[in-house]
């Protein structure tokens, strides 16, 4: 096993620099002080080279062109994930206002959430495992979110090839904690998209958006409908079938309720494989939502895939969006004295 590191670019006059962990089976992830952007997850393939399960670019001009940022390629999101209604919420009756940054609402932490952020690095490894450990404190000065509110992501490979993201945040003062990764996943190595890879979700319904991509606060039944990835679909048959619906955006932008991974059963939200190569990614979270987002109508460029719609497709464990005017949909509030942890990992067989 080893650590690695090396300079990725220049970004706001700051060194960008990529952190790469590799354990004894040659499987590998990179990620970057800029963002806490995952940049590679690299495993062997059956010709005795290696292939990058994410869309990925080999400098940091991609991911900050401005073309490119709006799809927030493998970042850390946060301090929010999803869409806040006209940047409204309350925290034990205190009403709150945060800046839109996408049409009337607040998108994914807002325009300089933690996905904007450069991160403090530390690395760590024992016997069986690799971590790189990024560290800021984000302020109201920062993002115009209440509190300062300190959150550390810590990547981990193990040598069992599993990665573990844990994001833990504590704050000074009532804020907002409800963090993901907007990891993009192509398993195929040469395939331009995700229609090939068959998908299969831990849900039973999925929310009704209104035309801002915003939940109306119902859950609909995914059964005998394009979202139903109960048992194993293949995505480019529920394209097809969304885009026989005359759904506008061409893809899936969409939030599933799911069953949390920490329950009794312990059973991944979603497993996604590609059928061609046989390359599986089972995906456990202990929270209750999961995005999933096709990459429509994109064209993005300078990464490891041609630019087009559906060349990957996101997964964004997260607790359900707009929970402030859906409190049936959990509690992202972060309080002082009483610091919040929340996990996802993906298992990989090949």
């Amino acid at each position: 096993m080893k650590i690695e590191n090396e300079k990725f670019g220049i970004y706001q006059g700051q060194d960008v620099i990529k952190y790469t962990l590799t354990n004894d089976n040659n499987v590998s992830i990179s990620v970057l002080n800029f963002a806490g952007i995952w940049q590679a997850y690299m495993v062997p393939n059956t010709r005795g080279g290696r292939v990058n399960l994410l869309l990925s670019a080999d400098n940091i001009d991609a991911y900050v062109n401005p073309n490119n940022a709006p799809l927030y390629v493998s970042r850390i999101i946060g301090r929010f994930g999803g869409r806040i209604a006209k940047g409204q919420f309350d925290i034990g009756g205190v009403e709150y206002k945060i800046p839109a940054n996408e049409g009337n609402n607040s998108l994914h932490g807002g325009a300089n959430g933690l996905s904007q952020q450069f991160y403090d690095v530390a690395t760590k490894q024992d016997q069986d495992k690799l971590q790189v450990i990024l560290t800021t404190t984000i302020g109201p000065d920062t993002d115009k979110l209440p509190g300062n509110e300190t959150v550390t992501v810590t990547y981990t490979l193990r040598n069992d090839n599993s990665v573990t993201i844990d994001f833990d945040g504590k704050t000074d003062e009532k804020t907002l904690f409800n963090p993901t990764t907007h990891a993009y996943w192509n398993l195929s190595g040469e395939a331009k998209t995700i229609q090939g890879h068959v998908l299969t979700l831990n849900s039973i319904y999925h929310l009704e958006l209104d035309d801002e991509k915003l939940p109306t606060g119902r859950k609909l039944i995914n059964k005998n409908t394009p979202f139903d990835f109960s048992h194993p679909t293949v995505m480019g048959t529920a394209l097809q079938e969304l885009q026989e619906q005359g759904v506008s955006e061409g893809g899936f932008d969409d939030v599933f309720v799911v069953l949390p991974s920490n329950r009794l059963a312990h059973e991944p939200v979603a497993t996604l494989m590609d059928a061609a190569t046989g390359r599986k990614i089972k995906m456990f979270s202990d929270r209750n939502g999961l995005v999933v987002y096709t990459a429509n109508g994109t064209n993005a460029d300078g990464f490891n895939r041609p630019a087009g719609s559906w060349f990957a497709m996101a997964m964004e464990g997260q607790t359900l969006p707009d929970t402030p005017h859906h409190l049936q949909f959990g509690d992202i509030s972060l309080r002082p004295g009483y610091p919040q942890h929340y996990q996802i990992r993906y298992e990989y067989f090949a």
